[in-house]
């Protein structure tokens, strides 16, 4: 028999069991566990169920996906639940990105639109566990692609379009607005350790999952500390400016300093994929020709003070000339791509450019226009001089994430310790155990974990969570109901290996949370511990399952689910997306992206050692080939012809195709190839 305890399943034996029907009996049980158990955060039995995201009323598919722009409405009507739909969709995402990695012909738009609808579907039920500012950088730079991307499936042409420059050039804006507004709003939080300049001897310690290099960088002289400060202010204030100068150089220098911050914060800190796509964003600023070498530069670095007066009335006198730099920018770039869009030989081929160049402009024109509206966020007055019309459009699409806002560590937390929450769960309410996080500080003894690009979704929040009360986290309540029924997938959350789960075998009676201090240890110190900390106060009460205090939160924040037991669907897809789950059920988040990340670039380098290898064969016989065929006429041809670039042979083999094709005479042919040549290089190096 199966009673229902609360949303738990506890089978009752009656009758004695031989050790065989003992051993069939614990299949049964994990088989269905593997069925029960849910995606960890959203699934029925999660800690924020998706499900409650989407209610039913009886809308058409088109006004929901209206209203919750999310593919997950289509579960149903493909017989998935909520949770076996979201899993499908991280797997389909998953693959696709995979494919396009190893597979040319899928940088395609339409597949950057599918990854974008993909993640912005999990995005519109992630709740809190989705609401960060890369998530949001993610999407948008994901629209974006979906603009700079060719349209190869559908027209089966990669060569260099008239508006590829147009498109790229929102790339470069992206990446002003986020550094800018990131270094802007650090001073208007008017917080004392960045005007004082002392935020990085707390950051490397207080930041939510720091590095071990981020205890040997906070042993820095304080000097080096104020010194630091100031080039991030350099960095992320002056130099994004340069972004759209006409001079190559200061582009290159301008690029060089944001690679240098973001290794530094990689090098210091676990922020996922955030400075990963950050470090990709910057490549907006290179062309072709340099990437292939390094320049030097050297930096130099102002001491004048200024107060927040006087940096507010910097900030209302750049922000306005800022967005017209961006427009004459743009605008540059539009005139441009129109003028060799006129220079194209052939009415249809002008046409076809022309009319490409129309569509891709106005959209640029409108991300451009949008994105000035959370751009504007830095500084009021500025903001409320937007023409009443950008702010409605803004509002129209503001549900598709297209344009965000940005502004990184705007305050430093935990000047005075860091604060951590420590969850201790007990059998008898007297004797407590620790229960200690995979990634997050917790253990004295455990050193710092690298994780960069995972982002352990629940350990952030536990940061976010003790720098406040618990009233401001209700989630915290549902991982203490969790963990009290004994729930798999949450306890998989806190430890993979569930054997190292102080309570993996019997839930605990009871739960309690505490606020602690910690700080890194002193370099003359226990060599055997990290960190060191003091109680601080009380977070979570002691509270059982029943308890008074314990329901009226669940109550108050709507977190007992009230619907009955839901069935797992037994549909062919349901059971496949069950099937991969259990395949890589026990192994760490990070060691499994990084198996993908390693994977996907060990076949591309065995892809281009391959594609170098034939084109090594071929060319030798190719070479012979051609001087048995024109031994007596053309001899000092081949010789150069063996002595150029690839580049120089493919632009060759273009001429000599324009040459069959009816060109007048061998000189024109070589004149129109040069021509050709210049536009593309010059493309490429955009």
């Amino acid at each position: 028999s199966a009673p229902q305890v609360g949303n738990q399943c506890s089978i009752v034996v009656i009758a004695p069991l031989t050790d065989r029907a003992h051993e069939e009996l614990n299949k049964k049980i994990n088989c269905l566990q593997m069925q029960m158990l849910p995606y960890s955060l959203y699934g029925n039995d999660g800690l924020l169920p998706a499900r409650w995201q989407l209610r039913y009323s009886g809308k058409s598919l088109g006004e929901q996906l209206l209203s919750s722009p999310t593919l997950l409405w289509l579960g149903p009507r493909l017989g998935l639940d909520t949770h076996t739909a979201m899993e499908l969709l991280c797997l389909i995402g998953a693959a696709l990105s995979l494919a396009a990695t190893l597979v040319e012909a899928l940088r395609d738009s339409v597949v950057f639109f599918c990854l974008w609808a993909l993640y912005l579907s999990m995005y519109q039920v992630g709740q809190v566990f989705l609401y960060f500012q890369w998530d949001n950088l993610l999407l948008e730079t994901g629209f974006l692609c979906i603009l700079v991307a060719p349209l190869t499936l559908i027209r089966g042409s990669r060569g260099v379009r008239a508006h590829d420059r147009v498109t790229f050039w929102l790339i470069r804006w992206l990446l002003f607005r986020l550094m800018f507004a990131s270094g802007v709003v650090k001073l208007t939080s008017r917080c004392p350790t960045w005007w004082g300049l002392t935020a990085l001897t707390y950051h490397y310690e207080t930041q939510c999952i720091p590095t071990p290099l981020a205890w040997f960088a906070l042993q820095l002289p304080v000097w080096w500390h104020k010194f630091s400060v100031v080039g991030t202010f350099i960095i992320e204030i002056a130099a994004p400016l340069l972004f759209f100068s006409p001079l190559r150089r200061l582009r290159l220098g301008a690029f060089y300093l944001q690679v240098l911050l973001q290794v530094l914060i990689i090098l210091t800190g676990n922020y996922n994929f955030f400075n990963l796509l950050t470090l990709a964003l910057c490549l907006s600023l290179l062309d072709d020709q340099h990437v292939h070498f390094w320049l030097r530069k050297a930096d130099k670095i102002s001491n004048n003070a200024f107060t927040f007066h006087q940096f507010n009335q910097f900030l209302k006198t750049v922000t306005i000339p800022s967005i017209w730099i961006g427009v004459l920018s743009l605008t540059w770039e539009m005139v441009t791509a129109m003028f060799r869009c006129a220079c194209v030989s052939g009415f249809l081929k002008r046409f076809w450019g022309t009319l490409q160049w129309t569509v891709f402009a106005a959209a640029t024109v409108a991300m451009f226009t949008i994105s000035l509206v959370p751009f504007s966020y830095i500084e009021f007055d500025s903001h409320a001089r937007l023409w009443p019309g950008v702010r409605q459009a803004y509002d129209m699409v503001d549900r598709y994430q297209l344009v965000n806002s940005y502004g990184l560590f705007r305050r430093m937390t935990g000047v005075s310790g860091r604060p951590e929450v420590v969850i201790e769960g007990s059998n008898d309410g007297v004797s407590w155990t620790e229960i200690e996080f995979m990634y997050k500080p917790g253990n004295l003894s455990a050193a710092p974990a690298v994780l960069t690009p995972h982002q352990p979704r629940l350990d952030w929040q536990m940061w976010f969570a003790a720098l406040g009360d618990q009233t401001q986290a209700p989630w915290f309540t549902s991982l203490i109901y969790s963990l009290l029924q004994g729930k798999r997938d949450v306890i998989e959350l806190i430890q993979t290996d569930v054997s190292q789960y102080p309570f993996y075998q019997q839930p605990p009676t009871y739960l309690r949370a505490h606020r602690y201090r910690y700080w890194f240890t002193e370099p003359k110190a226990d060599g055997s511990r990290w960190w060191r900390r003091v109680y601080d106060e009380e977070f979570y009460p002691k509270v059982h399952l029943g308890s008074t205090f314990l329901e009226s939160m669940l109550n108050q924040h709507g977190l007992k689910d009230k619907s009955p037991p839901r069935r797992m669907p037994n549909t062919t897809v349901a059971q496949a997306v069950r099937w991969v789950r259990s395949q890589v059920r026990g192994v760490p988040t990070h060691i499994l992206i990084w198996t993908l990340i390693a994977s996907s670039v060990t076949l591309c380098l065995l892809q281009g050692l391959q594609n170098r290898n034939k084109h090594t064969e071929r060319t030798p016989l190719t070479y012979m080939a051609a001087g048995n065929d024109h031994t007596d006429n053309v001899p000092d041809d081949s010789s150069d012809h063996c002595g150029k670039s690839d580049e120089q042979q493919a632009a060759k083999g273009e001429e000599e195709e324009k040459k069959e094709d009816g060109q007048d005479s061998e000189d024109e042919v070589e004149e129109g190839g040069g021509e050709e040549k210049e536009d593309t290089v010059d493309d490429e190096e955009d």
